[in-house]
């Protein structure tokens, strides 16, 4: 920097009037400052024996003339060209060191932050938790624990966390993962060759943390072993009062063979769902993805995408993309519904298509395991009424069909006892989450979501 050539250039001015002309021009002359570190500045000497010299009869001149020119340095360190080396490579592997300390563990999707989240009624108390949560880890929610369907945003709030956690707090080590990529981890140190020290390593990466976010927890069920290891880790983070944050497509108490322990470790911070979100609000999402990837489209396309897919915003997205594209493809700057229609419309046929009795009642038989006779048969086992009930429950839901046409499927049932069993299920999934997710599942086995 010029400042700092000027600064040396004032300093040899000095010395250059306290020793001889022959010392100056042999040794002082030939010094080179490289940086100021510590409150020294580190100089260069041109050899070995120039460095010998100039410590050996000019410290104290050396030293108060940098302190006069420098102000608030009073010392320096000379080095040797060989020593010169030696303190660039030690100097370039001690600032990648402090580089990889302070870089965080993850890249989170600069798209997902709190600003790009639209927030509704359907996810508002989850978006307040997880801002809360990124303001002041530690402090209020922990574990935070979010739930809800495929594609309703679960993972954006995660990457948001963890972007406004790396903008806002970097000295904090912040760690995204999935529940596979955490089996895999353990998987792998089981089959080390080098087994306690793999697992050393792999216990260092998870609990030398601040804030580890884990997503789709619901895979950990009956991988005992992989359980074991998250209840430590857990416990570990949580005793240290680290933050915690995990997400799932269910309420823990919904995830089977999930241990008892695990489960009362989730419930003892906050518990949020994040449900389908509704119309406006899904209006409201499609507006915003077209602004920030600058789709042209008309509002009657928001309106059709907003109507048609309700309960997935990934899939909600990708049919905008694809209007716009297909669009673009015809050599048009802007998308109108017709184009929607186009663009979609072997997606929504084979929809139509997928969703007939038959198909139901297959996915019913499989859902449930009993087979088609059982399921439209007369039986009253506790095992068959139910499934029969949700199959009747989601052919009145699925299909626009006469009541009594339902109950011919039904190996003759009148309209009265089809209105019970869709009114009964119907009324039940209000209370019952077990059955709420079992439908919801059925459903998008149908619809192939």
């Amino acid at each position: 920097m010029e400042y700092e050539k000027e600064l040396w250039t004032s300093v040899l001015n000095i010395l250059e009037k306290e020793v001889t002309a022959v010392s100056f021009d042999l040794w002082i002359k030939t010094l080179e400052p490289i940086e100021i570190r510590n409150n020294e500045l580190i100089l260069v000497a041109s050899s070995e024996t120039a460095k010998n010299q100039c410590l050996k009869n000019h410290a104290t001149s050396i030293r108060l003339s940098i302190k006069e020119v420098y102000k608030t340095i009073d010392n320096f360190v000379i080095l040797s060209p060989q020593e010169k080396d030696d303190y660039l490579k030690t100097k370039i592997e001690s600032d990648e060191k402090k580089e990889k300390e302070l870089k965080p563990l993850c890249n989170f999707n600069k798209k997902y932050t709190f600003e790009s989240f639209v927030v509704g009624n359907s996810n508002q108390f989850v978006y307040a938790a997880s801002r809360s949560v990124a303001e002041n880890p530690s402090s209020k929610y922990n574990p935070l624990f979010i739930y809800g369907g495929v594609g309703l945003g679960k993972t954006h709030l995660l990457h948001a966390i963890g972007n406004h956690l790396t903008l806002t707090k970097p000295e904090l080590k912040v760690l995204y993962v999935t529940c596979e990529q955490f089996t895999n981890d353990y998987i792998d140190t089981l089959g080390s060759n080098k087994k306690e020290k793999s697992l050393l390593t792999f216990r260092e990466k998870y609990r030398n943390l601040d804030v580890l976010m884990i997503d789709d927890i619901q895979f950990i069920a009956s991988k005992i072993e992989t359980q074991e290891q998250f209840f430590h880790t857990f416990n570990d983070l949580y005793q240290n009062n680290k933050q915690v944050i995990i997400a799932s497509d269910r309420h823990p108490r919904d995830i089977a063979t999930l241990s008892d322990r695990l489960r009362s470790r989730f419930a003892m911070g906050l518990t949020q769902d994040i449900q389908k979100p509704d119309f406006e609000t899904r209006m409201a999402i499609l507006r915003k993805k077209a602004q920030e990837e600058r789709y042209s489209v008309d509002d009657a396309v928001i309106t059709f995408l907003a109507e048609k897919i309700d309960t997935n915003i990934r899939e909600m997205e990708g049919a905008l993309q694809k209007t716009y594209f297909y669009a673009n493809l015809l050599g048009k700057q802007n998308a109108s519904l017709t184009d929607a229609k186009e663009a979609l419309r072997e997606v929504f046929e084979s929809e139509v298509k997928a969703v007939n009795t038959e198909n139901i009642l297959d996915k019913v038989c499989r859902y449930y395991n009993v087979t088609e006779e059982d399921l439209i048969g007369k039986s009253k086992k506790k095992e068959i009424v139910e499934p029969r009930q949700v199959a009747t429950y989601i052919i009145t839901e699925l299909l626009d069909l006469p009541l009594a046409s339902i109950g011919k499927i039904f190996n003759g049932r009148d309209h009265t006892t089809i209105i019970h069993s869709r009114d009964k299920i119907a009324e039940k999934i209000k209370t019952d989450n077990h059955l709420k997710i079992a439908v919801e599942d059925i459903k998008n086995m149908i619809l192939k979501k």
